[in-house]
Protein backbone atom coordinates (compact mmCIF):
# COMPACT_ATOMS: atom_id res chain seq x y z
CA UNK A 1 0.00 0.00 0.00
CA UNK A 2 1.37 3.25 -1.10
CA UNK A 3 2.16 5.36 2.07
CA UNK A 4 0.21 9.09 2.11
CA UNK A 5 2.23 12.20 2.14
CA UNK A 6 3.04 13.99 5.20
CA UNK A 7 -0.17 15.87 6.26
CA UNK A 8 0.34 19.47 7.41
CA UNK A 9 -2.66 20.95 8.97
CA UNK A 10 -2.96 24.50 6.97
CA UNK A 11 -6.12 26.70 7.68
CA UNK A 12 -6.78 28.98 5.12
CA UNK A 13 -9.56 31.90 5.38
CA UNK A 14 -11.71 33.38 2.15
CA UNK A 15 -13.31 36.53 3.09
CA UNK A 16 -17.21 36.55 2.71
CA UNK A 17 -18.93 39.25 0.61
CA UNK A 18 -20.90 41.97 2.90
CA UNK A 19 -24.29 40.93 2.97
CA UNK A 20 -25.55 43.55 0.66
CA UNK A 21 -23.05 43.66 -1.76
CA UNK A 22 -23.99 42.44 -5.97
CA UNK A 23 -22.25 38.81 -6.79
CA UNK A 24 -21.05 39.77 -10.31
CA UNK A 25 -21.23 37.43 -13.11
CA UNK A 26 -18.83 34.43 -13.53
CA UNK A 27 -17.11 34.16 -16.59
CA UNK A 28 -17.16 30.68 -17.52
CA UNK A 29 -15.47 28.31 -20.04
CA UNK A 30 -17.84 26.10 -22.03
CA UNK A 31 -16.98 22.09 -21.96
CA UNK A 32 -18.59 20.22 -24.97
CA UNK A 33 -18.89 16.13 -23.81
CA UNK A 34 -20.89 14.60 -26.94
CA UNK A 35 -24.28 16.24 -27.19
CA UNK A 36 -24.15 17.91 -24.04
CA UNK A 37 -22.99 21.50 -22.66
CA UNK A 38 -21.56 21.99 -19.45
CA UNK A 39 -20.55 25.32 -18.33
CA UNK A 40 -17.29 25.75 -15.87
CA UNK A 41 -17.48 28.25 -13.41
CA UNK A 42 -13.56 27.78 -12.18
CA UNK A 43 -13.63 30.48 -9.59
CA UNK A 44 -16.43 32.15 -8.11
CA UNK A 45 -16.35 35.93 -9.73
CA UNK A 46 -15.02 38.46 -6.68
CA UNK A 47 -13.63 42.05 -7.54
CA UNK A 48 -10.47 40.77 -5.91
CA UNK A 49 -10.06 38.00 -8.30
CA UNK A 50 -6.50 37.56 -9.26
CA UNK A 51 -5.23 35.30 -12.28
CA UNK A 52 -2.47 32.88 -12.24
CA UNK A 53 0.67 33.92 -13.72
CA UNK A 54 1.46 29.80 -13.41
CA UNK A 55 -1.52 28.92 -15.61
CA UNK A 56 -3.90 31.82 -16.17
CA UNK A 57 -6.58 30.48 -14.04
CA UNK A 58 -8.36 33.55 -11.96
CA UNK A 59 -8.17 32.74 -8.36
CA UNK A 60 -9.87 34.24 -5.39
CA UNK A 61 -8.02 35.76 -2.48
CA UNK A 62 -6.62 32.99 -0.34
CA UNK A 63 -7.18 30.38 -2.92
CA UNK A 64 -4.13 28.25 -4.31
CA UNK A 65 -2.53 25.96 -6.92
CA UNK A 66 -3.42 22.97 -3.73
CA UNK A 67 -6.71 24.59 -2.56
CA UNK A 68 -9.23 25.72 -4.25
CA UNK A 69 -12.91 26.01 -4.90
CA UNK A 70 -15.29 25.91 -7.82
CA UNK A 71 -18.69 26.54 -8.74
CA UNK A 72 -20.69 24.53 -11.70
CA UNK A 73 -23.66 26.33 -12.76
CA UNK A 74 -27.06 23.88 -13.50
CA UNK A 75 -25.41 20.97 -11.75
CA UNK A 76 -27.21 19.22 -8.45
CA UNK A 77 -26.02 16.38 -6.02
CA UNK A 78 -26.67 13.59 -8.76
CA UNK A 79 -22.96 15.48 -10.75
CA UNK A 80 -21.63 16.70 -7.16
CA UNK A 81 -21.63 13.34 -5.06
CA UNK A 82 -19.74 11.48 -8.02
CA UNK A 83 -17.09 13.81 -8.86
CA UNK A 84 -16.30 14.01 -5.48
CA UNK A 85 -16.66 10.43 -4.79
CA UNK A 86 -14.22 10.42 -8.23
CA UNK A 87 -11.64 12.58 -7.04
CA UNK A 88 -11.32 11.28 -3.70
CA UNK A 89 -10.12 8.34 -5.02
CA UNK A 90 -7.29 10.20 -6.62
CA UNK A 91 -3.93 10.10 -3.35
CA UNK A 92 -2.90 13.15 -4.59
CA UNK A 93 -6.06 14.62 -2.79
CA UNK A 94 -6.25 15.70 0.95
CA UNK A 95 -10.12 16.90 1.04
CA UNK A 96 -12.71 17.23 -2.00
CA UNK A 97 -16.10 18.16 -0.82
CA UNK A 98 -19.33 20.00 -2.50
CA UNK A 99 -22.08 21.72 -1.37
CA UNK A 100 -25.48 23.03 -2.87
CA UNK A 101 -25.66 26.55 -2.00
CA UNK A 102 -29.84 26.75 -1.65
CA UNK A 103 -31.88 24.69 -2.91
CA UNK A 104 -33.62 27.12 -5.28
CA UNK A 105 -30.19 27.99 -6.79
CA UNK A 106 -29.12 25.86 -9.53
CA UNK A 107 -25.04 25.93 -8.39
CA UNK A 108 -22.71 23.54 -6.84
CA UNK A 109 -19.76 24.81 -5.11
CA UNK A 110 -17.00 22.24 -4.58
CA UNK A 111 -13.80 22.23 -2.51
CA UNK A 112 -10.51 20.55 -3.54
CA UNK A 113 -7.45 20.51 -1.38
CA UNK A 114 -4.34 18.62 -2.55
CA UNK A 115 -1.18 17.57 -1.40
CA UNK A 116 2.20 18.96 -2.94
CA UNK A 117 2.83 18.23 -6.48
CA UNK A 118 -0.73 18.18 -8.14
CA UNK A 119 -2.51 20.97 -8.21
CA UNK A 120 -6.57 21.27 -8.00
CA UNK A 121 -6.95 21.83 -11.60
CA UNK A 122 -5.39 18.19 -12.23
CA UNK A 123 -7.10 16.66 -9.58
CA UNK A 124 -10.21 18.39 -11.37
CA UNK A 125 -9.56 17.15 -14.66
CA UNK A 126 -8.64 13.51 -13.64
CA UNK A 127 -11.96 13.48 -11.43
CA UNK A 128 -14.15 14.04 -14.52
CA UNK A 129 -11.94 11.79 -16.88
CA UNK A 130 -12.29 8.69 -14.50
CA UNK A 131 -16.27 10.06 -14.15
CA UNK A 132 -16.65 9.70 -17.91
CA UNK A 133 -14.29 6.89 -18.21
CA UNK A 134 -16.41 5.22 -15.71
CA UNK A 135 -19.96 5.88 -16.97
CA UNK A 136 -18.43 4.30 -20.02
CA UNK A 137 -17.46 1.15 -18.61
CA UNK A 138 -21.81 1.05 -16.78
CA UNK A 139 -22.87 1.68 -20.28
CA UNK A 140 -21.11 -1.12 -22.23
CA UNK A 141 -22.02 -3.58 -19.47
CA UNK A 142 -25.58 -2.06 -19.24
CA UNK A 143 -26.20 -2.46 -23.17
CA UNK A 144 -24.31 -6.01 -23.34
CA UNK A 145 -26.70 -7.31 -20.42
CA UNK A 146 -29.90 -5.45 -22.26
CA UNK A 147 -28.63 -7.24 -25.37
CA UNK A 148 -29.02 -10.79 -24.04
CA UNK A 149 -31.93 -10.45 -22.26
CA UNK A 150 -33.42 -9.49 -25.13
CA UNK A 151 -31.61 -12.33 -27.46
CA UNK A 152 -32.90 -14.89 -24.85
CA UNK A 153 -36.89 -13.75 -25.23
CA UNK A 154 -37.12 -13.86 -29.08
CA UNK A 155 -35.44 -17.48 -28.23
Amino acid sequence: MPSQPAIETQDQSIPDAAANSEVPKAAGEIVELGKQRVRVVRFLSHPKTTVNSNDGHPQLPGASDTAASFEFEGEDHTLGNALRYMIMKNLEVEFCGYSIPHPSEAKMNVRIQTYEGTTVFDALDKGFDDLVDLCDVVTEKFTSARDMFMAEQHE
